[in-house]
């Protein structure tokens, strides 16, 4: 009895220890079987709207279409429909699928092809760009089961039987209510940390987050150089003098010059008439300062989400050279503060980084270091003097390059504009390292102190610097302040302009700026099928831009010996309405007076052409012109018309040549049929997107 009831407990045991064991076992399976959600996107979603860095998502059926755009090949323009891209890679086909996308670093040229069902356009240059996979997840990386996207408007998005509200604001986070997926604590070190974005509702305010402040690339060591007896260090290499920042405005007060400001839109008196505009306790910009007074800004714990109608990712460049001085170094850093209060910093609004400049350049802290402006204004008190040159176009050449981009915060869909500050003058060349930020679509201003006297202006190393960066020369883009000491009155001014988007042309692109006049042969010898073909043609070429009131508008002219409007440019505000009314277009039938045609179009549609927008016309003939094109084409041209000459068939090279824009080779095309007009499409919009970076800007 006592062996059968030892060998009932063990058996007892045994069981017990079988029955944990396999509950364990179960348990890790499970744990291990924890998957991934995947979350959807539309057909129509673009890799610059979701600002996650790196994503798995699954597109739906039916995204093979032309009016999802893709730009590139391989390597993707940001602004290409993701889906759209996947299929032209391969990576899915027209029934959807998981796929793995990569943000990577602008181009300066993507290539455009046709692959499995997809054409992609070619572009010469974009700020961000993107590779599609096979959606699988890479070691070591953790995905996010929802997706952040840039918006301006209240989305509804569903997930399962869930509807998920998100409110209204400039930079929206669609939700889906699934649970999180576990990280491993071995992964944490290795890999970026994705946002934790819950549902919010949208009757209460949502609190700030902050993010942990990045560590600064200025080393110690740099920080604590020893600085030099003389400050003046331009004034040793420009001058022939040594001077400190004390003497220097000394030496000016001996040329009996009153400095006034070259440009009339920086000048005092507008700086003040845009002072003036903003009343106190009507906007949020306002700052409560006179001139006479330092700046006291208000707590902004009441817009804690930073200020909606100014979202721009903003890079201060910060001049730490050692001709400014210690003092004036102090009143810069405060002028940067009482931005970044005038502002509003926050992830709904305005996001600042700086950059300060000498002899190098160094990252003080990007976009996404501080979420709010309190954190900000003290992280920038805290600033120490790198010292050296004023090397402004490395500077530049550094944050076009490195500092808008995912991982330093960039959000996409909101421009990026870099603030110069200025001593005086550059010590290094500004020109192309401006205008290859201009071509990767930052908006450059300069607030220059101090400018150079009418005596001290041989030394400048590179005169009219400041108009040889901008944008636009008319003033809008640079500020010149007499003294360091009145720079405090440019606050309101600087961020009234910063937070005007629709005054930051560099955002326009070559797809969303232009007025583009079609001007269409219909004469005898094209034909009733010939002309079908020329209008797919233009609905091809029409496709390719971004159309509306504000955006690129189009316009048609058909002509024989007579000419007829078909529409002018602000007939049809949408793709789809010129798309319709391109199709209606009927066959004239006739002679061929392309040169009366030329002056029809100058008259009826670019002589409407609103002052922003370039001019482009677009004509397409199949033969010689009974009258004479060089006349009407000479005075075209001298209007600001951008031509561009398609000839079919009989047309006749030297009139092509003539009525194209110089140089001739860019802007006139030739082709045997018809049919292989569609070639064109491509080098065309490619033309048409290098002559707007290549113009010149007024």
């Amino acid at each position: 009895a006592l062996l059968t009831m030892k060998a009932t407990v063990i058996a007892t045991f045994f069981g017990v220890f079988h029955i944990c064991t396999y509950a364990a076992k179960e348990a890790t399976k499970k744990t291990k079987k924890a998957k991934l959600y995947v979350p959807q996107i539309d057909c129509d979603v673009k890799a610059g709207k979701i600002i996650n860095p790196e994503f798995i998502a699954k597109c739906p059926p039916g995204c093979q279409d032309v009016k999802y755009r893709v730009y590139g090949t391989d390597i993707y323009a940001s602004f290409s429909s993701v889906c759209n891209a996947a299929i032209h890679s391969g990576i899915i086909d027209n029934a959807g699928g998981k796929i793995l996308v990569q943000k990577v670093a602008g181009h300066s040229g993507y290539r455009g092809s046709f692959s499995n069902g997809v054409r992609s356009l070619s572009l010469p240059r974009w700020r961000e760009s993107f590779l599609v996979s096979e959606g699988k997840p890479r070691k070591g990386v953790t995905y996010p089961s929802t997706l952040e996207y840039s918006s301006s408007k209240s989305t509804t998005v569903k997930s399962g039987n869930d509807c998920v509200n998100v409110p209204t604001g400039n930079a929206v986070r669609k939700e889906h209510q699934t649970p999180p997926v576990p990280t491993p604590a071995t992964q944490m070190a290795t890999t970026t940390p994705t946002p934790t974005t819950t549902t919010t509702d949208p009757s209460t305010t949502p609190k700030p987050t902050t993010t942990p402040a990045t560590t600064r690339t200025t080393t110690a060591a740099a920080a604590a150089k020893t600085r030099p007896g003389m400050h003046r260090v331009r004034d040793i290499a420009f001058r022939g003098t040594s001077t400190s920042a004390s003497n220097r405005n000394i030496l000016r007060s001996n040329t009996g010059i009153q400095r006034q400001d070259p440009i009339a839109a920086g000048s005092p008196a507008h700086l003040a008439m845009e002072t003036d505009l903003w009343k106190p306790g009507l906007s949020l910009f306002d700052t409560g300062f006179s001139s006479k007074e330092k700046l006291n800004p208000k707590p902004l714990e009441s817009i804690s989400q930073g200020n909606p109608n100014c979202k721009v990712d903003l890079s201060f460049l910060m001049d730490g050279s050692w001709s400014i001085g210690k003092r004036r170094f102090q009143l810069q850093k405060q002028f940067l503060g009482n931005v970044a209060q005038a502002l509003g910093i926050g992830s709904a609004g305005p996001l600042m980084g700086i950059v300060q400049y000498g002899d190098d350049h160094s990252t003080e802290f990007n976009l996404k270091t501080y979420a709010n402006s309190k954190d900000l204004r003290n992280a920038i008190e805290k600033i120490t003097q790198k010292g050296g040159l004023s090397n402004v176009g490395k500077a530049l050449s550094f944050v076009n390059k490195n500092f808008f981009s995912d991982a330093n915060g960039n959000r996409g869909g909101a421009p990026n504009v870099v603030v110069v500050m200025v001593d005086g003058w550059p010590t290094d060349r500004v020109e192309e390292a401006s205008r290859l930020a201009r071509e990767s679509g930052i908006n450059i201003f300069f607030v220059t102190i101090e400018a150079a006297a009418e005596s001290e202006k041989q030394k400048v190393i590179e005169p009219n610097f400041v108009d040889k960066a901008v944008c636009r020369t008319n003033g809008f883009y640079s500020i010149n302040v007499p003294s360091w000491f009145s720079l405090h009155k440019v606050v309101q001014p600087l961020v009234k302009r910063v937070c005007d988007t629709n005054q930051l042309v560099c955002s326009k692109t070559c797809l969303n700026s232009a007025d583009i006049g079609f001007v269409i042969d219909g004469s005898s010898s094209v034909g009733t099928s010939n002309f079908r073909t020329v209008l797919q043609f233009v609905a091809n070429i029409s496709k390719e831009f971004e159309i509306s009131d504000t955006d690129t508008r189009i316009g048609a002219v058909q002509y024989t010996y007579e000419q007829r409007l078909e529409f002018n440019f602000d007939k049809y505000s949408t793709k789809q309405d010129v798309l319709s009314a391109i199709k209606r277009i009927s066959y004239w039938s006739g002679g061929t007076s392309t040169g009366a045609a030329i002056s029809y179009a100058s008259e009826q549609l670019f002589s409407k052409s609103k002052p922003n927008k370039r001019k482009i016309m677009i004509l397409i003939t199949d033969g010689r012109s009974y009258d004479d094109v060089r006349v009407p084409a000479m005075a075209a041209h001298q209007n600001g018309v951008i031509a561009y000459s398609i000839g079919v068939a009989w047309a006749a090279q030297d009139e092509l040549e003539a009525i194209a824009t110089d140089p001739d080779k860019e802007h006139s095309f030739f082709v045997d049929e018809f049919d292989n007009l569609y070639r064109f499409v491509n080098q065309l919009i490619q033309n048409i997107c290098t002559e707007f970076n290549s113009q010149p800007r007024n």
